[in-house]
């Protein structure tokens, strides 16, 4: 059921017995299994089923780290769906050693390892619409089947490779908009701003979420059990900015919301000659294995990178991080391939800023060369055409508890609240994780024949290079850790020192390896969603009460 706020009455008091606050993949997913188990919810969603720009100003803040970041428009939807409406579709589980506690790693482990999230991997599949539950490169290379998809050879033990699976993608605003339009226990507001956690004196108990839209109206919430699923930005800026009862905001007492931030840097680099055989290989390429049919099998797409072995990690004590190759094509970067590409982005309904189809058409025209150049050798591929091909990597980042969100202590939104302060930073030790995993896959596909490499000179003591970019995978400011000393949630994603508040999401993740967050978050709100399950009823049940 969906209700717009705008028109609900001044004052209403809603209560259900679970508040979500965010209707992202999280927020969705934990609602649909609750209402699986006969549990009512109370959804509140900022925005309305399409990006608006009141809604979307409500994102924007202040960027004060090293390098400009770009942390709001474009890299988050504040609309139904949420991040999955700008989302493209990278789908692979956590590696099992990013679980673990690395001494070489400041801040590293999660309370338990990938042996609790393995069945809730596998339920990711049905959700996101992924294949099936195999991530084997040997298997989707025999199930591809083509001679130009292939796995190149690997010599020296110390690379690896690997498989991600591609949701279509998924878009949880569209997607599953029936399920929740029916639902009788789902109750999703539209256009309902939380704008604070109200608790009682101490701070432990949660007793209801205000709520405001962007027209004036406002309402309050009153649920038994509440969860924060508004992204890895947002739900930091909730806590600090309900700050009511306690001035630090709630988790807070340790000063620890809002620190770990963590992104994945991305770079693309160096020079790579591929020796005839490998010239026309597909599979590594993000150029032609991204949504590319010839890339599939099983009815999914699917995407080829590189990755050191964890003895490698461990003996040159570094970060996980994901390697793949990146052909540059015709009229790469010009005003008429980027426009080319932001109409691809909207057939696979990405949301994009204030995107114009009659503006980039007239761009396109007006820069036919560049359009045609780039448009036709990423349709019929080329290799002749290729102008040249490089790495593109990401890294894992190390957590660094001065990288953080904190509250702007002067900008306000239109709703009178606090925008945040975004300082990423990155360690040393992520340069070094550059270098040293280029410079070892370079080594081995020269060794294998493959490719003569040319590599840019190292980033390790140097300033970083100024085409570097984050990924948009917000995480780490509520870190998940057994101990209140060491983070925010506990291991079953409860605010430390409180009743009541559970938080979803990425912002949970105490490190973030080097994958794609989307199927871990999805994972891990399957297992919160057990978790209510079993508080509720024990709860509400006065024998199970009596037996726990």
């Amino acid at each position: 059921m969906f209700i717009d706020t705008r028109r609900v009455e001044q004052g209403t008091v809603v209560q259900s017995t679970v508040c979500i606050i965010g209707g992202g993949v999280a927020g969705i997913t934990l609602a649909m299994e609750l209402d699986k188990q006969g549990i009512d919810v109370c959804l509140l969603e900022s925005g309305g089923f399409a990006p608006d720009d009141g809604t979307r100003d409500l994102y924007r803040g202040e960027d004060v780290g090293e390098w400009r970041y770009n942390f709001a428009d474009g890299s988050r939807s504040r609309f139904l769906g949420g991040s999955s409406n700008c989302w493209g579709g990278w789908c692979r589980p956590l590696d099992p050693w990013d679980f673990e506690k690395r001494d070489w790693i400041d801040h590293s482990g999660w309370p338990f390892g990938l042996d609790e999230l393995a069945p809730y991997y596998d339920r990711t599949h049905s959700l996101l619409k992924l294949g099936p539950n195999n991530f084997d490169p040997e298997f989707w290379e025999r199930s591809i089947g083509r001679p130009d998809v292939r796995r190149i050879p690997l010599v020296t033990g110390k690379i690896r490779d690997t498989i991600s699976q591609f949701s279509p993608p998924a878009r949880f605003g569209k997607l599953y908009r029936e399920t929740l339009k029916r639902s009788q226990r789902i109750r999703v507001y539209l256009y309902a701003n939380a704008t604070n956690i109200d608790t009682d004196r101490l701070g432990q108990n949660v007793t209801r979420i205000q709520v405001a839209t962007l027209t004036g109206r406002t309402i309050d919430v009153v649920a038994k059990h509440y969860v924060l699923s508004t992204g890895g930005i947002e739900n930091a800026r909730l806590l600090l900015a309900s700050n009511r009862m306690l001035p630090c905001g709630l988790g807070n007492g340790n000063d620890l919301v809002g620190r770990f931030f963590m992104d994945h840097p991305r770079l693309l680099t160096g020079s790579i000659r591929f020796a005839d055989a490998w010239a026309r290989n597909k599979l590594s390429d993000v150029k032609y294995h991204y949504m590319n049919a010839a890339v599939a099998a099983h009815g999914t797409h699917v995407a080829h990178q590189f990755a050191l072995t964890p003895e490698v990690l461990q003996e040159e004590g570094i970060l996980n991080a994901r390697v793949w190759f990146n052909s540059i094509f015709p009229g790469e970067g010009s005003e008429g391939a980027q426009a080319l590409f932001r109409i691809k982005q909207a057939m696979l309904q990405k949301d994009q800023e204030d995107w114009n189809l009659g503006k980039d058409i007239l761009t396109m025209v007006t820069h036919p060369l560049d359009t045609l150049g780039y448009g036709y050798t990423r349709l019929f591929q080329p290799r002749w055409l290729i102008k040249g091909v490089k790495f593109q990597l990401i890294v894992e980042p190390e957590p660094d508890p001065n990288s953080r969100v904190m509250l702007s202590p002067s900008q306000k939104d239109q709703l009178g609240m606090n925008r945040v302060r975004v300082d990423w930073r990155l360690t040393s030790k992520v340069k070094r994780t550059f270098d040293r995993t280029l410079a070892l896959l370079a080594d081995d596909m020269r060794k294998s024949g493959v490719a003569q490499v040319e590599l840019d000179p190292p980033v390790e003591g140097r300033k970083w290079p100024s085409d570097l970019e984050g990924t948009w995978h917000h995480m780490g400011t509520t870190r998940m850790h057994d101990s209140p000393k060491y983070g925010v949630v506990d291991r079953n994603c409860r605010v430390h020192g409180m009743s009541n508040l559970f938080v979803a999401g990425s912002s949970v993740f105490p490190t973030a390896g080097a994958n794609f967050p989307t199927i871990t978050l999805a994972a891990l709100a399957f297992r919160l969603s057990e978790h209510l399950v079993r508080e509720i009823r024990n709860s509400t049940n006065p024998l199970a009460m009596e037996a726990a």
